[in-house]
């Protein structure tokens, strides 16, 4: 626990602030709770204790959402005159939405039917291999049927030549996880709100087809970059 606690150590990021010293402060309007946070995180300094920034600046917000992305999730919006509303979503999360042209390298069909269910999203990296970064099952139930036939005509392998979709895991059956690999010569636009690890962190939007694009185009260079230790340091402090 100690060799895993010393090269992986856990950070801490403070946003609010319920109760001190055994005093509730949920009744409290935000803006007052934020003031005994930024005393309390002042106060108690101390490796990997981060305090989350706040502006009532727009244009600083701005600028933090468009730098979003990996360690930075997006930007919350909250009154800074409302009490804490336990179990209610009293504030807005506002996430960046971007587009990336992805090379379908593979699909998998739906469950209880034989129709596509999701296709499986591919990008080459600076070896020409085509690396498995997500997958999209926003997918018209008019349109899969006819998918499916377009879809089947191209199935060959290898399908992905760098990192492929994995195996079953404890939540996912081996027929969940079976895919079909196809040729890669479709190119499809999609929308996205973050990367980890070189991989859509969550399921994307689809946008549309793209059949004027070249499937080589379709690199990791399209992808806006994470922020770097040292921009994360910029914005929650060392």
């Amino acid at each position: 626990m100690r060799k895993l606690a010393s090269e992986t150590p856990a950070e801490l990021m403070a946003f609010d602030l319920l109760e001190l010293g055994g005093k509730g402060l949920t009744a409290e309007p935000l803006s007052k709770r934020r003031r005994a946070l930024e005393k309390f995180v002042a106060a108690n300094l101390v490796p990997g204790l981060l305090l989350s920034p706040m502006t009532h600046d727009r244009a600083t917000a701005v600028a933090w959402l468009q730098r979003s992305g990996g360690a930075l999730d997006g930007v919350i919006g909250k009154r800074a005159d409302l009490e804490y509303r336990s179990g209610e979503r009293a504030m807005i999360k506002v996430k960046q939405q971007r587009t990336a042209d992805c090379v379908v390298g593979g699909f998998r069909y739906a469950e209880k039917k034989k129709e596509v269910g999701s296709l499986l999203l591919g990008l080459y990296d600076d070896e020409g291999l085509l690396n498995h970064v997500g997958f999209t099952s926003a997918i018209s139930a008019k349109e899969r049927p006819r998918l499916t036939k377009d879809l089947e005509e191209l199935i060959g392998a290898p399908g992905f030549t760098g990192s492929a979709p994995g195996g079953p895991s404890r939540w996912n059956t081996e027929r969940s996880m079976a895919w079909e690999p196809l040729k890669p010569v479709l190119v499809v636009e999609v929308r996205y709100d973050q990367v980890t690890g070189r991989r859509f962190r969550h399921g994307t939007g689809f946008v549309r087809w793209r059949p004027d694009k070249d499937p080589k185009q379709c690199t990791f260079e399209q992808l806006a970059p994470e922020l770097k230790p040292s921009e994360l340091k910029e914005l929650f402090g060392s």
